[in-house]
């Protein structure tokens, strides 16, 4: 059994202690997922964008040699302070990765051994069947015969330099978190002040922050040396454009470490849009549309059932002929919170908190509110509701 980490990145790397010599210990094992052996398959698309493999972004089978991958990313960095693969446009991104397209510019390269550089371009192969593994790497030259082949100059420029790109990957964090605190403050506010004043409060607000955040993330550092082969004066090294990414130790989108293709969350945006047709069904008391997008042998947990585990569509059918189809009073649902999990190509599940608002029997407005799960299976192109559980009010409020 072996581990395949599929985040490794610097901010993953720390050390046991601040004693020289001290171990690297790896954090943050959230993606991690074990495989037997070589064992090449799709494990989903999943990691850094600036430290992901060609294989997962052509979303081929992959693994262990995806976190070699990034081991050569990684030596990249901390040899120079900034990444092998850059820009602002994921896309572009991901097609240098593809492509392999990295180099090792001057100056900053020209006092880096050939041997480090052998290193690194075997971590950096394209084909994961012609990477370097493990094994193979700790008996690399620069490596196992480090006194011999490792030059043991102080590259303090490198250090400079990561030291700014830390610095600016901390505000990135310290930007984002301002963000996230003003839209969750002006989604509270609507509830006592207007709404259009709110919502144009919120985007002027927003807008503002997110147009700072845009113009200090994109600035340039201070005494970025141009690329050329003087080395007077000069405080970092350059990229192989010759401008520095936003950040060495930060990915595209660094605050949320897992990334989602288009495919899946396109996907997602499904089910939310059959669970809604479904309980659309349901409110207007329409049991052939609510058939149609069930499974004949519906499984269900729900508060009418008392607690036991209901089979098939004969029980949902009582409910919408003597109760629903019946009501002429008018019935809105919200769904809050929806989670959806993707399971495989033909299944998903979906949780949610469903309130419903409706008319008591003395014409009162009424609010109900119920936590509800509901797992999707596609059989021959269309999704069926295969099993729910509900808990909380009664689905089809008693009138």
């Amino acid at each position: 059994m072996g581990v395949v980490h599929r985040d490794l990145k610097p901010e993953n790397l720390l050390l046991a202690s601040k004693c020289k010599g001290a171990a690297v210990k790896l954090a943050d094992f959230g993606l991690a997922i074990e495989v037997q052996g070589d064992q090449q398959a799709w494990f989903g698309f999943a990691g850094t964008p600036g430290y992901l493999s060609p294989e997962v972004l052509r979303k081929e089978a992959y693994g262990k040699p995806v976190d070699i991958w990034a081991c050569g990313v990684i030596l990249y960095i901390l040899l120079v302070g900034y990444p092998p693969f850059w820009d602002e446009d994921q896309h572009k991104l991901y097609q240098q990765i593809k492509a392999g397209a990295y180099d090792f510019p001057s100056p900053e390269w020209d006092t880096v051994t050939p041997e480090a550089k052998n290193l690194i371009n075997q971590m950096l192969t394209i084909n994961p069947a012609k990477r370097i593994t493990a094994h193979e790497a700790l008996k690399h030259p620069w490596v196992c015969q480090r006194s011999t082949v490792a030059s043991m100059m102080h590259r303090q420029e490198t250090v400079e330099c990561l030291k700014k790109f830390n610095a600016r990957r901390k505000l990135k964090g310290a930007i984002l978190t301002t963000m996230l605190a003003t839209r969750n403050f002006s989604v509270g506010r609507q509830t006592t002040a207007p709404a259009t004043m709110s919502t144009a409060a919120s985007g002027t607000t927003m807008g503002l922050v997110e147009q700072a955040a845009k113009s200090l993330l994109n600035k340039k550092a201070d005494g970025v040396k141009p690329q050329t082969n003087s080395t007077k004066n000069s405080a970092a090294a350059t990229s192989p454009k010759g401008t520095l990414p936003p950040a060495a130790l930060e990915s595209s989108d660094s605050t949320h470490t897992t990334i989602e293709d288009e495919d899946t969350k396109a996907r997602k945006q499904e089910i939310i849009k059959i669970t809604e047709q479904l309980i659309e069904a349901v409110n207007n008391g329409d049991f052939e549309a609510y058939a149609k997008i069930c499974d004949p042998g519906l499984t269900s947990f729900e508060p009418e059932a008392l607690g036991n585990l209901v089979e098939g569509m004969d029980f949902h059918r009582f409910y919408f002929e003597n109760l629903l189809a019946k009501n002429s009073k008018p019935i809105h649902t919200t769904i809050l919170n929806p989670h959806v999990h993707v399971i495989g190509e033909d299944a998903a599940c979906i949780a949610y908190i469903r309130l419903t608002q409706y008319i008591d029997g003395q014409g009162r407005p009424r609010t109900s509110q119920s936590e509800e799960t509901r797992v999707w299976h596609r059989r021959d192109g269309k999704w069926q509701n295969v099993h729910f559980h509900c808990s909380g009010a009664p689905v089809a409020p008693l009138q």
